[in-house]
This record gives C-alpha cells, sequence and structure tokens, in this order.
C-alpha cells in the first residue's frame, strides 16, 4: 500500500514540476510554431514517460503483493 502511495506521489511530483514549469517557458518570446514544438516533441514524451513508468511500478506492486499473499 505504501509502495503505491510513494509511486503515485512520485509520478504526481513529475508531472506537476512538467506542467508548473511550464507557464515558465511559454512566457518567453518566442514564435507561435515553437509554443507546438514544445508542447508536441517536449511535454507529450516526458507525459507518456511518466504514464508508463507509473503502469509498471503499479505492476510490480501488485506482483509483490500477491506473491506475499500467497506464501
Amino acid at each position: 500500500m505504501r509502495s503505491q502511495l510513494r509511486a503515485a506521489l512520485t509520478g504526481l511530483g513529475a508531472l506537476a514540476l512538467l506542467v508548473g514549469s511550464l507557464p515558465l517557458l511559454l512566457a518567453l518570446p518566442a514564435p507561435e510554431a515553437a509554443v507546438w514544438v514544445t508542447l508536441g516533441v517536449g511535454v507529450h514524451p516526458v507525459v507518456w514517460a511518466i504514464a508508463r513508468w507509473y503502469v509498471r511500478r503499479a505492476e510490480r506492486n501488485e506482483r509483490d503483493f500477491t506473491r506475499l499473499v500467497e506464501r
């Protein structure tokens, strides 16, 4: 239970840092195309990586818990 909470809070913290830094990054004077490139190339792969990490961590936690209960 604690490991899932830790994984959820870690994922949430990483996502909050990413989303929280976007207004600062997008406030810089840049062409409009740079904004879309930043969102498409910079943000979405990172969000995907955070989600993938969280799913793998949750599956590992479930596997570990199942092994613990079966003993």
